[in-house]
């Protein structure tokens, strides 16, 4: 691997934006001070790789609908009903998501790891960091596979056009609203959560950003000191609502029913989501070349990564050789999840750090960044930019 060493942004520069988690619990600094170099020839891949693997993605997540397989994924049943609801109806857009992937560099090949669809991480490290770090080390800022903030824009104003096209959208636009929600708590999803009403806002959309519990719901829709929104962004996981909110569960699927606003995500996206659906692609595309054999039992003779269908950084995550012994396990919070068994692949390494690449798709693959770590990435992992070098 290549690297171009730079200097790192000022942590009080960070604090003004907001950005506070800038530095890890051992004090290191979460932004590396190191850019990956990469050929046009590599983001190429990358950008290929990301827009066949939604496809995919698609096909499998109709596969699941149609063979009523909601189960093997991990599908609370309260969402099944809301899942197909914003399956059949266009309206319901998909805003966006990350690909993790394996390889990409070095001649490795690409290889799916997961895909993070509902509420990916990392979006303003991606569209406004690693920006920053060319632009503060007076590096060609175009030198990036990095659309990921015009993107969203462009496919904001796509939950009006519902097409490829966006000329239309000032005169289909109707002053509808959206309310942008997290939890309160949590500075980075904060962040996130008001980076996207930002880009919003900048595409022409009226917004407002609430925490949620701030927000009222009923079947006839979503409200905030009386005004109603048409649209909800919530950066909360789906199934984190199915399991500890039941209720929210209930009244989202009403107001869903009675078309009284749309959710972002989709409660589809919960499909997409789930690692259970790549034991699905791998059914349905046996031996592709950017997928790695996945079961719901451990793949004998094979070294493979026991993971929970919705674990998050890292955690509950155990590498099993091929005699059946676990070197490797992550405690955590997901034990009681459905697992799967992928196939293993090394990322690709330099010293005694693995890196990881993340495609961002919204409408198509748009943005490249990477994280480093150890052997299984988790919340101590640093997120490093890039640049096109040939």
């Amino acid at each position: 691997m290549n690297f171009l060493k730079i200097e790192p942004l000022k942590k009080e520069y960070l604090e003004q934006m907001g950005f506070s988690w800038h530095t890890d619990k051992d004090g290191s600094s979460y932004i590396s001070d190191e850019l990956i170099c990469l050929s046009q020839k590599e983001a190429n891949k990358f950008y290929e790789a990301a827009n066949e693997l939604y496809d995919m993605f698609v096909k499998a997540a109709q596969h699941v609908i149609d063979q009523n397989r909601f189960d093997e994924l991990g599908i609370p049943f309260n969402l099944i009903e809301a899942i197909k609801m914003s399956w059949e109806n266009e309206v319901h857009w998909h805003l966006y998501g990350r690909f993790d992937l394996a390889g990409g560099l070095d001649d490795k090949p690409i290889k799916l790891i997961e895909f993070n669809a509902d509420t990916p991480t990392a979006l303003f490290e991606t569209a406004i960091l690693q920006w920053m770090l060319l632009k503060q080390n007076a590096l060609d800022e175009s030198l990036q596979f990095n659309s990921l903030y015009e993107s969203l824009r462009d496919n904001f104003k796509r939950l009006i056009t519902l097409q490829e096209s966006i000329k239309d959208f000032e005169r289909l636009y109707q002053g509808w609203k959206i309310a942008f929600s997290c939890v309160a708590g949590n500075a980075e999803e904060e962040l996130t959560t008001k980076l996207l009403e930002h880009i919003a806002k900048e595409a022409g959309f009226k917004t407002c950003f609430s925490y949620i519990d701030e927000l009222e719901f009923s079947s006839e829709g979503i409200f905030k000191e009386g005004i109603n929104y048409e649209y909800l962004f919530k950066l909360i996981p789906w199934e984190a609502i199915a399991i500890e909110e039941g209720d929210l569960a209930m009244l989202l699927t009403q107001i869903m029913q009675n078309q009284k606003a749309i959710i972002l995500n989709p409660a589809y996206s919960l499909l997409f989501q789930s690692k259970g659906i790549m034991k699905i692609l791998y059914e349905l595309y046996k031996d592709h070349p950017l997928l790695l054999k996945t079961s719901d039992k451990p793949l004998e003779g094979l070294k493979c990564v026991r993971k929970p269908v919705f674990g998050r950084e890292g955690a509950n995550i155990a590498i099993i050789e091929k005699n059946g012994q676990t070197s490797f396990e992550n405690l955590g919070e997901y034990a009681n999840n459905k697992m799967i068994y992928q196939e293993f692949v090394d990322f690709n390494k330099e010293g005694e750090n693995f890196y990881q690449a993340g495609v961002f798709f919204a409408y198509e693959a748009c943005a490249l960044g990477f994280r480093k770590g150890g052997l299984v990435l988790d919340n101590m992992s640093k997120f490093t930019g890039h640049i096109i070098r040939e």
